[in-house]
């Protein structure tokens, strides 16, 4: 067989995002999880554009990453609660990805995150082929793995070196670093959708934790108001000069 051949026999063979199962129906893991998600996608994306002028990036929240051909379907696949994948298309052939299917893509993701609920066991499960830490490790190759563990407001980063996951430690801020991003995670004590919880979040190098788009609105909205406050109390203080502050 050909080069060309087997090119053709691959593509046309394995199937694509369209022909796998999107969901395993098993339910969330608890009611933060979506929201935990939608957090840390909301307040990473303006790094991430900054670091794609071109927009080639995706990211999936509780979605699969196919790994490998099984029956069924989706016991070749891995779900982390969040990953993101630099240099892909954030949508193929005009519409939103199911899943992620790396014999598709190539490109493997450069961070996953499972959020536990309950002792991480699973997330640090090693067994080869089936346990989720040794698919990230061995199979998928993930620079990045993080695992937290809700009920402890916890964090364990691992990185990829030389083939196998090594703890990440934590800086002076007690944050754990992603130099290929620029960015840090760590526990942030907060409101977030009503819920006052420890939720996992993002800061930069630099230490300043990245806000939400409704978080920026609202630090604009808060600086707004200072700003019309200092200028009201000058002028007040211009009348009590006897003068008109209009007039300045």
């Amino acid at each position: 067989m050909t080069a060309t051949q087997f090119s053709e026999f691959t593509t046309t063979a394995l199937p694509d995002h369209t022909q796998l199962p999107e969901s395993d129906g098993t339910f969330v893991k608890n009611f933060q999880e979506h929201p935990q998600s939608n957090l840390l996608t909301n307040s990473i994306r303006p790094v991430l554009q900054a670091l794609h002028s071109d927009e080639q990036y995706c990211i999936g929240q509780d979605c699969g990453i196919y790994w490998r051909l099984t029956d069924p379907p989706e016991k070749g696949a891995e779900a982390p609660d969040w990953f993101y994948v630099p240099h892909v298309p954030p949508m193929l052939n005009g519409a939103f990805r199911r899943s992620y299917v790396l014999w598709q893509e190539y490109v493997a993701p450069l961070v996953a995150l499972e959020f536990s609920s309950g002792d991480g066991s699973a997330e640090r499960d090693r067994t080869p082929v089936t346990g989720k830490f040794w698919v990230y490790e061995q199979a998928i190759r993930i620079p990045f793995y993080g695992i937290y563990e809700v009920s402890k407001a916890s964090i364990d980063l691992y990185h990829l070196i030389e083939g196998s996951y090594q703890p990440v430690a934590a800086n002076d801020r007690g944050h754990f670093p992603i130099p290929a991003l620029g960015v840090e995670l760590g526990i942030w004590a907060g409101s977030y959708e009503g819920m006052e919880l420890p939720w996992l979040r993002w800061w930069d190098d630099a230490g300043n934790l990245l806000l939400t788009g409704d978080e920026r609105a609202e630090q604009e909205r808060q600086r707004a108001e200072q700003e019309r406050q200092r200028a009201d109390r000058l002028a007040e203080r211009l009348r009590q000069l006897g003068i008109d502050p209009n007039e300045v």
